[in-house]
């Protein structure tokens, strides 16, 4: 038997975002939960599991609890539900796909890099042959809908001018490609188009992170030690 398609997302859905916002606690969770998996979760891992098997990746779709332990905010749930198909361009990178009381929203990009990443990242923006694709690639992006977003430093990195003539690439942390549908237009198979569009509209920017950035060489067990900045 194949599985049920994706057939989108319904008010139901956004509905229950809006209560979450407005009581989250885990007696709303619970009382509302069957909501929950029938109006966010499936819909979601069916939307995520087409995009898999479309684009050839694996699916996550990550827990509805925060993780509190070292938050001052301790309210237990997040305010959107969201998941990722993996293994995408060659790597590590991903098409992001979340849901909260507003908007469905898809996304790749570079989230967490590592320094070896981050360091491989600029020295290609400083670049003036790879520095330019880059902006090409995002503007073609942008052309579509997709903002570029990311955290970002002050100033310069150490090392790069502040007239450098991609400052506004070099300061970044991260490069993050996000296209926000509203609820009012996440209708039907909507999403689904919506994801791949943002997808294809963004696979350059992809592909120069893949060719000049890569995985990253440091060992997990050292990368991920608490404590490490």
């Amino acid at each position: 038997m194949m599985d049920a398609p994706f057939l989108g997302f319904r008010p139901a859905a956004f509905a229950w975002f809006a209560g979450l916002k407005a009581d989250n606690t885990k007696s709303y969770f619970e009382a509302s939960r069957d909501v929950f998996e029938t109006e966010v979760k499936e819909p979601l891992n069916r939307l995520l599991g087409e995009l898999g098997a479309e684009l050839g990746g694996t699916v996550k779709v990550f827990r509805q609890n925060r993780d509190v332990r070292f938050s001052k905010d301790k309210s237990p749930y997040k305010l959107n539900t969201y998941g990722v198909v993996q293994g995408l361009g060659g790597g590590s990178f991903g098409l992001y796909v979340s849901i909260n009381d507003t908007r469905v929203m898809a996304g790749t990009g570079l989230y967490d890099p590592a320094k070896d990443q981050l360091d491989r990242m600029r020295s290609a923006i400083n670049d003036e042959t790879t520095g330019s694709d880059l902006e090409d690639a995002i503007a073609t992006a942008e052309q579509a809908g997709v903002a570029l977003e990311g955290s970002a430093l002050k100033t310069a990195p150490r090392g790069f001018p502040k007239d450098h003539p991609r400052i506004e690439l070099l300061r970044l942390k991260q490069i993050l490609l996000m296209h926000t549908l509203p609820k009012a237009k996440a209708i039907d198979r909507v999403p689904y188009d919506h994801a791949m569009a943002t997808w294809a509209a963004s696979k350059d920017v992809v592909d120069w992170l893949t060719e000049h950035v890569g995985e990253s060489e440091i060992p997990p067990e050292v990368r991920f030690a608490r404590g490490r900045k």
